[in-house]
C-alpha cells in the first residue's frame, strides 16, 4: 500500500475517528471501569480488567465483570477492607490460566499497594529521566510481589526487563494517561506525559505498519 503521506494522515486519521469512539466502548474491556467514577475505583477495576484481557473481548468483559461482582461493585472499599478470610472465602474464579490462587493474591497485593505505597497511581509514576514506561513497571511489578506470593501468579505480571512486550499494562496505562476529545480513555493521571506512553506492536499491526510505510 503506496500512500503521499498526505493521503497517509488522512487514512490514519480518519481509522483514529472510527476506532477512538464511545460506540466501541460496550463491546471492549474498557466498559468495566467505565462503570464507576471514584478515582481509585476507576483504578482497581481497569487493572484487574486490563491483565485478564486475553481471549476474546466477550469473555474478558464476562470475567471482569465477576470479578466487581466478588467486590460488591465496590473494588477499593473491598480492597481496603477485606481480609484473608474474605479471599480464601471467594470459592470460584477462573480466566483461561489465571485462576482463584491468582486472584487472591491480586487482591492482597492491591491492598499493600493501596494501604502502605499511596496506590496505583503512585507506583507507576516514572522518574524525570525516564523516555518511556518500561523502569516504572518494572519498578511496579517489584512491589507488586514483595509480598509472599505464588510462583505461579508471577507470569500474570508481564516483566519487561525480561523482554516482555508488557502489552495489557501498557493498556492500561493508555487508559489511565490518555485523554483524548471522545472520552474514550479517562486521562486520570494527568501527571504522567501521554509521551511516556507506548503501544507494543504484535504480529498483526507490526505488519500493517509495515505495510503503511510506518515502519522498515
Amino acid at each position: 500500500m503506496e500512500l503521499s503521506t498526505n493521503d497517509l494522515r488522512v487514512f490514519l486519521d480518519e481509522k483514529a475517528q472510527q476506532y477512538n469512539h464511545p460506540k466501541f466502548i460496550n463491546s471492549d474491556p474498557i466498559q468495566i471501569p467505565k462503570r464507576f467514577h471514584n478515582k481509585a475505583d476507576i483504578e482497581i477495576a481497569a487493572f484487574l480488567s486490563a491483565i485478564i484481557a486475553w481471549g476474546n473481548r466477550k469473555s474478558i468483559i464476562t470475567s471482569a465483570s465477576k470479578l466487581m461482582t466478588i467486590m460488591g461493585e465496590q473494588p477499593y472499599d473491598y480492597i481496603i477492607n477485606s481480609s484473608e478470610s474474605d479471599w480464601k472465602a471467594i470459592d470460584k474464579f477462573v480466566h483461561r490460566t489465571f485462576n482463584i490462587i491468582d486472584l487472591r493474591y491480586c487482591l492482597k497485593s492491591l491492598q499493600n499497594i493501596y494501604i502502605n505505597h499511596g496506590g496505583l497511581h503512585e507506583i507507576f509514576l516514572p522518574k524525570l529521566d525516564e523516555e518511556f514506561m518500561d523502569s516504572a513497571i518494572c519498578r511496579f511489578r517489584n512491589l507488586f510481589f514483595e509480598c509472599d506470593h505464588p510462583k505461579r501468579t508471577s507470569k500474570h505480571i508481564a516483566n519487561p526487563a525480561k523482554g516482555s512486550a508488557a502489552k495489557r499494562i501498557h493498556m492500561f496505562l493508555r487508559w489511565m494517561v490518555r485523554k483524548d476529545i471522545n472520552g474514550v480513555d479517562f486521562g486520570l493521571w494527568t501527571d504522567i506525559p501521554k509521551s511516556k506512553l507506548s503501544c507494543p506492536l504484535d504480529v498483526h499491526t507490526g505488519n500493517i505498519a509495515r505495510k503503511l510505510g510506518l515502519l522498515k
